[in-house]
């Protein structure tokens, strides 16, 4: 009777001490979860990667900041260097073919053209408040802004030029020589230097101030009820999961198709494998940085490869294949709604 008992008292504190173990278990993984990306060398990030880690905001979106600190000169410069198809093999194509200052910061086509017409890849996504992203282009194979602009003036299918081509160039015009010379200490243009006023204007497109951000900082008036409406549905279903921080987005990778095959009903769209390119690890295949939906109103066509014309199909399909729900058209429209107060103000450098 004894012997029945002490085993019987074995199992118990045997299944006490398991108990402890795996709350401990999910305890670290939440805690991990939770960690904020790592932030490298972005000045950007690091300067205002503590807006996503605000433990005093209890919203998963945070308000988008104006950058004060940067160099004016440098953003002058770097405006004319992204404005400027000198970069470019033929000097046909500038920064602005693709990522339309005027019109969302992107060029609104499923992908886009390079030198001689040359078809792209993938779809070109805005280049306003590209800053807070912590890493670059939809695989993410680059970590900032610097390291991105080699991306397109090195590839046969956008600027299909070189360095040693673009510096060439540069160092023959006058008015470069002397506005690098004003700035650095270098009596020739470097690649440095050009990667650097570069991504110093590309931080200075900001467009804060949104009717959102004005709602987070307290003017309950910001929002209509219908927006307001969007906002609980984007949290309840989840979307705040993958689109949430400073960029609502833009700081995590996913597979396309979580909840269902995305690739079994739209076959056609699976040769792009996104990061498994990169990483050569198979939970890689077809996951893609999650976008920022700042803005996101106005850079239609949508996903990686700008299949989806409208936002509200958008919708409709990361809620299916995302999420794992059906929402209704009413659904649909007030999540849009609310999408639509995301849209910032014009950067003060374009004003």
């Amino acid at each position: 009777m004894q012997k029945k008992q002490f085993k019987q008292g074995t199992k118990f504190y045997l299944f006490i001490i398991l108990g402890i173990l795996w709350i401990c278990i999910l305890t670290g993984l939440m805690v991990l979860q939770n960690i904020p990306p790592e932030i490298k060398d972005d000045p950007t990030l690091k300067i205002f990667s503590w807006i996503q880690r605000d433990t005093n905001n209890q919203e998963p979106i945070t308000p988008l900041p104006n950058p004060n600190d940067l160099d004016p000169d440098k953003v002058e410069l770097g405006f004319k260097l992204f404005t400027d198809p000198i970069l470019s093999h033929d000097n046909s194509v500038a920064c602005t073919n693709c990522h339309d200052l005027q019109n969302g910061g992107a060029d609104h086509v499923k992908v886009s053209l390079g030198i001689n017409h040359a078809v792209g890849h993938r779809n070109t996504p805005t280049v306003f408040n590209s800053g807070f992203n912590y890493r670059q282009f939809w695989d993410g194979r680059v970590s900032t802004l610097e390291e991105q602009i080699d991306g397109p003036v090195l590839n046969p299918l956008e600027m299909g030029s070189s360095w040693d081509e673009v510096l060439t160039k540069l160092n023959a015009s006058k008015y470069y020589v002397e506005h690098f010379q004003r700035i650095y200490d270098s009596k020739k243009v470097t690649v440095e230097n050009v990667r650097d006023v570069i991504s110093t204007f590309e931080r200075s497109l900001v467009m804060a101030n949104s009717r959102f951000d004005k709602w987070l900082k307290g003017d309950s008036n910001a929002l209509s009820t219908r927006q307001k409406e969007g906002y609980k549905l984007f949290k309840s279903y989840g979307c705040s999961s993958c689109h949430q921080g400073v960029n609502v987005g833009g700081n995590m990778f996913e597979r396309i198709g979580v909840f269902r095959d995305y690739y079994k009903d739209y076959p056609k769209n699976a040769s792009d494998m996104g990061r498994f390119d990169i990483t050569g690890l198979e939970d890689s295949r077809h996951e893609f940085k999650v976008p920022s939906l700042r803005n996101v109103a106005l850079t239609k066509p949508y996903f990686h490869d700008g299949s989806v014309e409208t936002l509200h199909d958008a919708i409709k399909l990361m809620a299916k294949y995302q999420l794992g729900v059906k929402l209704s058209d009413s659904e649909i429209e007030t999540i849009e709604d609310f999408l639509n107060s995301l849209v910032g103000e014009t950067p003060k450098v374009l004003k």
